[in-house]
């Protein structure tokens, strides 16, 4: 078989009318690549981040996943996990927490695939290329599709933007902890590593 090599823009957004099997299957065979669908059925191609980031991010997955582990309330998730959003949407946050019993209501085969619902809770942590007014777009998509918190993390600009929902953003400057409010009770992030 012939490999062909291409290179792509930072994000490529393209429109294709795919299945939801299809579209998981060009996940599950492309796994060097990330990729989203837009409620419109845009697809979005991002390359993986820079290890600086990517360095960044474990960090936050594992303080979420230490203390859910702890409490066992729910489930944790990392950046590779996809969710079917209830309006249409494929998304994967950079990390996010499923409460136990909403998960336990899936079936096995919704669990494989990409959970068709949207998390409790969200974090998109921003790269060096990403634009913040699409971060925030996706941020009030998840909170408008059910997210109970989302924390969008500006480390450029050392700042945190809070999405809850029925409420405005709320804007912390340079914090050095983030809480899981009654969302994820008792859980506090620790953003020394991670801003």
């Amino acid at each position: 078989m012939n490999t062909a090599t291409i290179t792509l823009p930072s994000t490529l957004k393209l429109t294709i009318d795919l299945t939801d099997e299809q579209f998981f299957q060009l996940c599950q065979h492309n796994r060097d690549l990330r990729f989203e669908r837009t409620a419109s059925g845009e697809l979005i191609i991002m390359p993986p981040t820079g290890s600086e980031t990517g360095n960044r991010n474990i960090d936050l997955s594992y303080q979420l996943q230490a203390w859910s582990r702890q409490n066992n309330l729910g489930l944790a998730f990392d950046s590779s996990s996809g969710f079917k959003l209830p309006n249409g949407a494929n998304r994967s946050p950079d990390a996010s927490w499923v409460r136990r019993d909403r998960w336990e209501a899936l079936t096995a085969e919704e669990q494989q695939g990409f959970a068709p619902l949207c998390p409790d809770f969200v974090v998109e942590l921003l790269s060096p290329s990403d634009s913040v007014k699409i971060a925030q777009a996706k941020m009030r998509e998840y909170i408008d599709n059910g997210a109970r918190l989302g924390w969008l993390i500006d480390r450029k600009n050392q700042r945190v933007e809070i999405y809850r929902q029925g409420q405005n953003v709320e804007i912390l400057e340079n914090p050095a902890t983030l809480s899981g409010e009654d969302v994820l009770p008792g859980f506090v992030l620790d953003l020394k590593q991670i801003m």
